[in-house]
């Protein structure tokens, strides 16, 4: 009996021009996962914040021409997953929607779009392969507060060490590597977006999960690499996770070593890549005489990583509840759904 699929794909958003930016930042800092205040709180404060900081942030957006590319990227995602799936589940009508936290199309928008098409079956699919109360965890309470149709609901939680996910950053960083004529000796930097040690401290799998694909991806690529996990875009005076990206790249740099940076925790490119990585942080290596600087791509529409991530979402079509790809489990987490 043919199946109507929804396959809803988590991520962050981005300002898709200069007048989106500060109300794209008041949505970021109104979120609870963010700024665990009452809302009476919390609402006011992130209206300051998001006015003082949108200047520089629109400054940002403009070295991209303006505005967030990552919806156009999930939206090339989100068709080759559609295609991927619809050759893995011929008899069934799949179809990708995009729902973006913090800008458009918005959760609440996107729930009322899903329930109008009337799915048998939905699956909520992060496109953050390791799990945090801030991105997978904030995305799914909006779901779930805002969707009210029919369908029987999944969740894949995390992936965070998916064979396809592996493979796909392995193959990047060596075509990265041998394009730029392998400048070694060289360190190998997988950069993540940080986060307040609190959160972690609370409970939240992001910081080990992680590390464990950096390991897995590291160990793919042999013996040989001199690697260090990395978390940047740290803000605010709280502590937050290390080591610190710019730090390391220092570090390097004093080393006489060459640098091949890769975005372990983001799978489209955005701000934090086209910016912080190619920019602000390449900037920082030129300055400190770093021999080389490579950045490599974020994952994309990579062939194996598309279809790993069909494969998962087949699988996890199968399970009840939420169930990451087995890849990886929380054991004593207690942020995880799973554990929940």
């Amino acid at each position: 009996m043919s199946r109507r699929i929804a396959i809803v794909l988590f991520n962050l958003g981005g300002p898709d021009g200069p007048e989106a930016v500060e109300p794209f930042l008041f949505n970021l800092f109104n979120d609870p996962a963010i700024i665990g205040l009452p809302g009476i709180v919390r609402t006011p404060l992130a209206r300051l914040i998001s006015r003082r900081r949108a200047p520089l942030a629109q400054g940002n957006y403009d070295l991209m021409g303006g505005g967030s590319p990552l919806l156009p990227e999930t939206r090339k995602q989100a068709d080759a997953l559609a295609r991927a799936l619809a050759g893995r589940l011929p008899g069934d009508e799949v179809r990708c929607f995009i729902a973006m936290r913090y800008w458009k199309p918005l959760t609440e928008d996107t729930a009322a779009e899903v329930a109008a098409w009337a799915p048998d079956e939905i699956l909520l699919l992060p496109l953050y392969p390791q799990f945090s109360t801030t991105t997978t965890g904030s995305s799914l309470k909006a779901w779930n507060k805002a969707y009210k149709g029919p369908g029987v609901s999944r969740t894949l939680c995390c992936w965070p060490a998916g064979e396809a996910l592996i493979q796909a950053h392995a193959d990047l960083i060596l075509k990265t590597w041998r394009e730029a004529g392998e400048p070694g000796p060289a360190r190998l930097l997988f950069s993540a977006h940080g986060l307040p040690e609190k959160v972690i401290k609370a409970g939240d799998p992001y910081q080990a999960q992680v590390e464990a694909t950096a390991a897995a991806v590291a160990a793919r690529l042999g013996e040989g690499w001199d690697w260090r996990v990395t978390y940047q875009s740290r803000v605010g005076p709280l502590k937050w996770i290390g080591p610190n990206t710019e730090d390391e790249i220092r570090a390097a740099a004093r080393e006489g070593l060459a640098l091949v940076i890769t975005p372990i925790a983001f799978v489209s490119e955005h701000i934090e890549t086209l910016v912080e990585l190619d920019i602000e942080y390449a900037e920082v290596a030129r300055h400190e005489g770093c021999p080389a600087y490579l950045r490599v791509p974020a994952l994309g529409i990579h062939d194996g990583f598309i279809a790993g991530l069909a494969a998962a979402a087949a699988t996890a079509l199968t399970r009840k509840g939420a169930e990451s790809d087995g890849s990886y489990r929380c054991a004593g987490w207690k942020a995880c759904p799973r554990a929940a």
